[in-house]
């Protein structure tokens, strides 16, 4: 990722939620324009490893609160 998409990232990181949620709302609606390749089986695997270990993650922390 280069630094001007870093720079939008961090920026991003400060709004509140409120404004996240817009963003990020406005950013999807701009993706689905975009031609993407098909995803590779391990490049599907790795996400959803991803999305699991995150959400063990939060139960973990949710069970110490």
């Amino acid at each position: 990722m280069g630094t001007p998409a870093q720079n939008v990232i961090a920026t991003f990181d400060q709004l509140p939620d409120t404004e996240k949620k817009e963003v990020a709302a406005a950013i999807l609606r701009r993706t689905l324009q975009v031609e993407f390749p098909p995803l590779s089986d391990d490049e599907l695997v790795l996400g959803a490893e991803q999305i699991f270990s995150e959400l063990d993650r939060r139960e973990a922390e949710d069970a110490r609160s």
